[in-house]
């Protein structure tokens, strides 16, 4: 099983590819429909889903997501989740589980509770840098030009203090999403 986990104060999408016998699958969806039971009843829950190859397929890939690590803590610790679990032991087999948390949630399809479509698989990270790249030179050009022309003279961390300070937002809501749209489809191929 390959983990990676990332300590996160914003959202936080766990990935689980599960393997089942074809055969099995109304047990599966049963399965996870109980999980997204209980899953709904803790704070911070925003949603799971799943999405299935094909009909032949013995992989189920899973989403779930949580609001912050604290509240995926709190579900993953939970003797509801453990006995969700131990229910299919035997039955439900898990081959890879991967945190998606940080920059990359930048580039994610928006998403909802959906239990039929699980979200796309996060870019590369260096087409996400260069996403990013392409956003943040030309915005750090034009604030370092404005701050420039102002006739306003900062010491090296004051200037970096108040570019920063206009820049995040700015990066945040409304360059980013703004460049991930028009990027979308070399980013996710």
């Amino acid at each position: 099983m390959s983990t990676t986990e990332t300590r996160a104060t914003g959202p936080v999408t766990v990935s689980i590819t599960r393997h089942l016998p074809p055969e099995s699958s109304a047990q599966m969806v049963a399965w996870v429909t109980a999980g997204q039971s209980l899953a709904e009843r803790f704070e911070g829950f925003l949603g799971t889903g799943w999405v299935r190859p094909s009909v032949s397929s013995e992989e189920w890939h899973m989403l779930y997501r949580f609001a912050d690590t604290a509240s995926l803590e709190r579900w993953e610790a939970s003797a509801e989740r453990r006995w969700w679990l131990d229910s299919a032991q035997g039955l439900v087999g898990e081959r890879t589980v991967e945190r998606r948390t940080g920059i990359e949630g930048w580039f994610d399809e928006p998403s909802s509770a959906d239990v039929e479509h699980a979200a796309p698989p996060a870019p590369p990270r260096w087409k996400q840098a260069c996403v990013i790249w392409m956003a943040f030179f030309p915005l750090s050009l034009l604030l370092g030009t404005l701050l420039s022309v102002s006739g306003i003279s900062l010491n090296l961390v004051l200037r970096t203090l108040v570019t920063t300070l206009v820049a995040t937002p700015l990066m945040v809501f409304l360059i980013l999403p703004w460049m991930t749209a028009r990027f979308a489809r070399w980013l996710h191929h």
